[in-house]
């Protein structure tokens, strides 16, 4: 349990300390080119879920994201100490969905700022959730090809 609760700290304290950093720095709608025609910071503030879908739903994200944790902290001490990276898969989602919900929590939108111009804006916190997903969905193909078929 500690490697879940220091990979959901390290997750907390790099989104919000970049997202507080981009508050303190930027103004909304502000566009910095780091790389051009290539990668950006753009501070914007998404009202809504992934792509900005379901705008304003705030009551609804929160409790969405306050049962999910519930369930994977309730669920996580069942996981093999063996399956390492499927606790880190779900530390990385926790931590990114922590990270979003004290933005909405706090403001009713999450702070993105990540911009490569042919994907929406992003920040720390959705990079981590993406990559927990992706060890997920690795962790399960590599279940489905060790079982055996009768």
């Amino acid at each position: 349990m500690q490697f879940f609760v220091a990979t959901v700290i390290l997750i907390l304290i790099l989104d919000q300390s970049t997202k507080f950093m981009v508050n303190t720095l930027m103004i909304q709608g502000q566009t910095i080119s780091i790389i051009p025609d290539l990668f950006h910071l753009t501070y914007v503030l998404n009202p809504g879920a992934a792509f900005g879908i379901f705008a304003g739903k705030t009551t609804f994200f929160i409790m969405v994201t306050l049962v999910v944790v519930g369930l994977v902290l309730y669920f996580y001490k069942q996981i093999p100490k063996e399956k390492w990276l499927l606790k880190l898969g779900l530390a990385l989602q926790v931590g990114g969905a922590l990270g979003n919900l004290i933005d909405r929590v706090r403001t009713g939108m999450v702070i993105d700022f990540f911009d490569f111009r042919v994907w929406p804006v992003f920040n720390m916190a959705d990079i981590a959730i993406v990559l927990g997903v992706g060890i997920l969905i690795i962790e399960i193909l590599r279940y489905d090809e060790k079982k055996e078929v009768y």
